[in-house]
């Protein structure tokens, strides 16, 4: 832990009808590519990745809550939250919830983005995601990696999520963007506004 204790957690959440590739193997391909890109990386960021691989977001949120109740007494220290819960298509830029003043924050973080096209901000009202909901509503500033969605829920929450929807190239383009986003976050060198 760097930066007095202060965190940027990563997160998903998985359903189980069929093997749950668009639902949300991507996104534990996702979050976990990044975690790994970041280790490799030096310097350090300021502040520590956190992973988290929520549970049963579909059944009452209860992996969220948990930790929630948790985190109680850490929220403060949660610098960013940042979900991939959508699947895996062609990366467009970042989506945030927050304080618009947050889009400056994101300029050089875009930026390293530009040869994959993944350069545009987006204020989304009410949230991101649903797990790190808890998280945005106590104030928390929360991102997600923006990409076309049109194909998503053709395959979500049924039988034919499996992995032969998911185009290896567009995953790794969605890990290289929640890997520039988490540590771009953790190592700014001011606190975000909330």
């Amino acid at each position: 832990t760097r930066q007095d204790g202060e965190v940027v957690a990563v997160d998903l959440d998985s359903w189980d009808l069929g093997p749950g590739a668009v639902d949300d193997g991507a996104g534990v391909a996702i979050v976990t590519a990044a975690a790994a890109c970041i280790a490799r990386v030096a310097p350090r960021p300021r502040r520590t990745v956190r992973v988290v691989l929520f549970t049963n977001e579909e059944n009452g949120g209860r992996g969220s809550a948990a930790y929630e109740k948790e985190e109680a007494a850490n929220i403060a220290k949660h610098f960013a939250a940042v979900e991939a819960d959508l699947g895996a298509s062609h990366p467009l830029g970042i989506l945030f919830t927050g304080k618009p003043e947050i889009q400056a924050f994101l300029a050089p973080i875009t930026q390293v983005l530009l040869p994959q096209g993944a350069t545009q901000t987006q204020l989304q009202a009410g949230g991101v995601g649903a797990d790190i909901g808890p998280l945005t509503r106590a104030g928390v500033p929360s991102f997600a990696p923006w990409f076309n969605q049109q194909s998503y829920f053709n395959y979500h929450h049924t039988a034919a999520d499996t992995f032969d929807k998911i185009d290896p190239r567009q995953l790794r383009e969605l890990g290289g963007v929640v890997a520039v986003l988490a540590y771009g976050l953790a190592d700014l060198q001011q606190p975000l506004p909330r």
